[in-house]
């Protein structure tokens, strides 16, 4: 089997390229010229210099290949410039899929998100069914992976074969930019988290949700969405967690939402837009954590043979990633 591969310079993206190949797998990644290349010196894959929004270089990688892993995204919860987010999540997933097409690619596996699920404000566990409108995403990134779910959704309606899998929230190594999460371990470990908020997330280990890609690839429905999740725990929860990964103490104050609201509206001005440089503690981040984000992983479990397990290992991998790489 010949796989292209998008986003296989970031995090999720090269433990799906890395699988794939210890399948057996042909592996062909997609890399801009200004991404770190890190996370492909560990693979055999040939490499093409293109982009989301480069058409030919799109199909250019998928000249001859079976099947599609689009991974890539624009994932960051601040942006200054937003028509870029869009311009490759939302633009890019189109292109790919006209690409694979195009190609005589058998499948699509779209890598969307959790993100783009209807979470409310009761903490409640959320699933596929679950009922969601655009008006329910809160800043860019959620907005343009919703509005690229749908652009999957129809193309696959009109006869694309597309699976798409929601991971939630991926722990683990290999984490470069660091993604949001990801950052959570890096400021833990550099005693940067004085107090916690009353917030929940659904952490998934990374070398989980990369094997549900694989499963979604060999046994997913198109058109249907996947949730690969982990495991449901409040923020303090995992600020414990790390604490007896690392030795450091956890926090023990609980920062009121509205303490929250404005220091993230503080430095989303100064220094977002003042300084130009992402905020730590931005407010569309502060918004988002008004709701629990909890999910099911159960109709992966029924149709993909996916398994939901716990945080702990991906964690302490994070922690001992980040340490070993000089983030903390």
């Amino acid at each position: 089997m010949k796989a292209f591969v998008t986003g296989a310079t970031g995090f999720v993206g090269s433990h799906v390229a890395e699988l794939l190949e210890a399948m057996g797998a042909e592996v062909r990644v997609l890399t801009r010229k200004t991404s770190r290349s890190e996370n492909l010196e560990m693979l055999k894959a040939e490499r093409i210099v293109g982009d989301l929004r480069d058409f030919d270089s799109l199909k250019k990688g998928m000249a001859g290949c079976e099947v599609v892993f689009h991974v890539a995204a624009d994932y960051r919860l601040w942006t200054r410039n937003p028509e870029e987010m869009y311009a490759s999540n939302v633009e890019g997933t189109r292109s790919i899929i006209r690409a694979a097409q195009e190609t005589g690619v058998r499948r699509v596996v779209y890598t969307s998100s959790v993100a783009t699920m209807g979470f409310g404000y009761n903490g409640y566990i959320v699933n596929e069914a679950t009922p969601v409108h655009a008006g329910m995403m809160i800043g860019h990134y959620k907005k343009s992976k919703f509005q690229a779910e749908q652009v999957a959704l129809e193309m696959a309606q009109a006869g694309a074969d597309v699976v798409i899998v929601n991971p939630s929230t991926p722990i683990g190594e290999r984490d470069i930019k660091p993604t949001p999460t990801g950052q959570i371990v890096v400021d833990f470990l550099k005693k940067k988290f004085p107090a916690y908020v009353d917030t929940g997330l659904n952490l998934v280990d990374v070398r989980e949700c990369a094997q549900g890609h694989i499963n979604a690839m060999e046994r997913g429905r198109s058109g249907e969405r996947y949730i690969l999740g982990g495991e449901n725990l409040t923020l303090k929860q995992i600020l414990d967690k790390l604490a007896s990964i690392s030795g450091l103490p956890s926090p023990k104050v609980k920062l009121p939402y509205a303490v929250a609201l404005a220091a993230g509206a503080v430095d989303t001005v100064v220094t977002g837009y003042i300084r130009g440089k992402e905020p730590r503690a931005n407010l569309d981040a502060v918004r988002m954590g008004r709701k629990k984000m909890y999910v099911s992983s159960a109709k992966a479990e029924a149709d993909l043979g996916y398994k939901a397990g716990s945080a702990n290992d991906g964690l302490r991998r994070a922690a001992e990633w980040f340490r070993a790489h000089g983030y903390a």
